[in-house]
């Protein structure tokens, strides 16, 4: 990987796209001027920065099926962007294309407390559905560490899951219908208020689609119950291995926790000294485990996995008193990644997931590769389903520092396919990862997950460039970095 290089953009073409658009786009909903359009220029990922050719926020789905035909009778490549949180570089524009920008679809439309759904515009926040539904004793369970700033529309493209989708599932658990619109402006209803619907899973294909198959208006999502009651327990460890053994042994004795997560010591201390949670400091590593339900399934559930991590090893094992620290515990892992944003000048998040009986494995080589490219790891990572967030400390302005952290993080994409795990638990791939799909799929596979793209986008207008390599991509990938890994990954397609 390497740090995009900003392109020219073409001022001719530019002024005939915004032509095209401004007969019937306000001009408040079209920028294009540099420093209108900067802060536009990259999303979560910020180490990879381009300057949009033209942006638009349109505000009526009749603005955004105008784009699109204009866009695709112009060959404009087009990039939606929800709230800019993601971290794989889904959103990063094209300095020959138009940025079209959903922030201003963010209505609720209905709230069903019968059928338990909510019909909302892409651009409502995630935390906002929850909000919304409370007065109805109900709640969206997905529970992205952003979701006070990230949008639902975002979080379809993406698959994103949270500190609860080990129990409640990711967001594709969590929808029954999209509206989406083609590059073509044609409108696509997909799923519907059954249980099941005829044909293909549509639904399925498009979530974690990241933008490159339709443009996504409108979701509706499920809603569910609040628990009557739910408590953590917090159990520390004085060897991360342990606490890696005893994510699997929570599992094995048959509890399904509401959320299972783990932080080695880098992240619980700088947690701590941000957030104040109540968490120990002088210790290698903490699981955060919570049940959730009716006060005696709780009770008997807590018990259990107190049970658990005493027989794990733990070296101390507190259960939450009430709410206020239940919540306490959540917030210091949900501030994880500004917490560690205190202490190093820029770090690189990786999102990665492997097999749960792996995770004490991974996080020795990742050890090994702090020692090998000389830069600071703090982990956090949703234990309970295998997704790691392994957080890379690095100075941007230090001279190849950003370079060896690429690397690092390359590594461990690496690895977590070698250990039977994939490049990407909720991130998406986005422009970060691409090379990296070469690892994970062969040519045939590549070609089909093409296939599906130009069924929808013949043109490759939408997000072109993101997600899926192409194959002369994975060769010249492959020339320069797969060949040379061979005899560790002796797998590996050859190209």
């Amino acid at each position: 990987m390497a740090l995009v290089v900003e392109h020219a953009i073409d001022r001719k073409r530019q002024h005939e796209v915004v032509r095209a658009l401004a007969a019937f786009l306000p001009e408040h909903a079209l920028l294009y001027e540099r420093e209108d359009a900067q802060p536009y220029e990259c999303d979560g990922l910020s180490a990879y920065r381009q300057m949009p050719m033209v942006v638009t926020l349109p505000q009526t789905e009749e603005q955004i099926q105008r784009i699109l035909k204009t866009c695709h009778a112009l060959r404009v490549p087009v990039v939606a962007r929800g709230a800019g949180t993601g971290l794989s570089g889904g959103a990063l524009p094209l300095g020959d294309g138009v940025l079209l920008s959903l922030a201003r679809f963010m209505r609720i439309l209905e709230i069903d407390p019968v059928s338990r759904t909510a019909e909302l515009q892409t651009g409502v926040r995630n935390l906002a559905i929850s909000e919304a539904a409370a007065p109805y004793g109900l709640y969206y369970a997905p529970d992205p560490s952003s979701q006070i700033a990230c949008t639902i529309g975002g979080n379809v493209a993406e698959n994103s899951g949270g500190v609860h989708c080990l129990k409640y599932g990711l967001t594709v658990h969590n929808i029954v219908k999209l509206r989406a619109f083609t590059i073509e402006g044609e409108l696509l209803e997909i799923g519907g208020d059954g249980l099941d619907t005829a044909g293909y899973d549509l639904l399925a294909l498009m979530t974690g689609s990241e933008g490159m198959l339709a443009v996504i208006t409108g979701i509706t999502v499920k809603l569910l119950p609040k628990p009557e009651c739910a408590q953590v327990v917090l159990a520390a460890f004085d060897d991360i291995e342990k606490a890696a053994a005893a994510v699997a042994n929570v599992i094995a004795a048959g509890i399904v926790p509401a959320g299972l997560e783990m932080m080695d010591q880098p992240a619980t201390r700088a947690v701590e000294e941000f957030v104040h949670a109540g968490y120990p400091t002088d210790v290698a590593g903490i699981l955060l485990c919570e049940s959730d339900g009716t006060r005696e399934e709780v009770a008997d559930e807590i018990r259990r996995i107190q049970d658990v991590m005493e027989a794990s090893g733990a070296i101390l094992i507190r259960a939450s008193r009430d709410e206020a620290e239940r919540l306490r515990f959540w917030a210091g892992r949900k501030a994880a990644f500004p917490a560690v944003g205190r202490i190093s000048p820029d770090y690189y998040c990786m999102d990665g997931t492997i097999p749960r009986k792996r995770v004490g494995e991974v996080l020795r080589g990742i050890a090994e590769m702090e020692k090998k490219y000389g830069l600071r790891c703090a982990n956090v990572f949703h234990a309970g389903d295998g997704n790691l967030h392994p957080l890379i400390l690095y100075d941007s302005n230090a001279p190849g520092e950003l370079e060896r952290t690429e690397a690092f993080g390359g590594e461990i994409l690496e690895l977590s396919i070698k250990v039977g795990g994939t490049i990407t638990g909720e991130h998406g791939v986005g422009i970060e990862k691409i090379n990296y799909m070469c690892l994970q799929f062969r040519p045939a596979e590549l070609a089909a997950f093409h296939g599906v793209k130009t069924a929808f986008d013949g043109h490759t207008l939408l997000n072109p460039g993101k997600a899926v390599p192409t194959l002369a991509r994975c060769a010249e990938f492959g020339r320069m970095h797969v060949h040379a890994g061979q005899e560790k990954f002796p797998d590996l397609p050859r190209f």
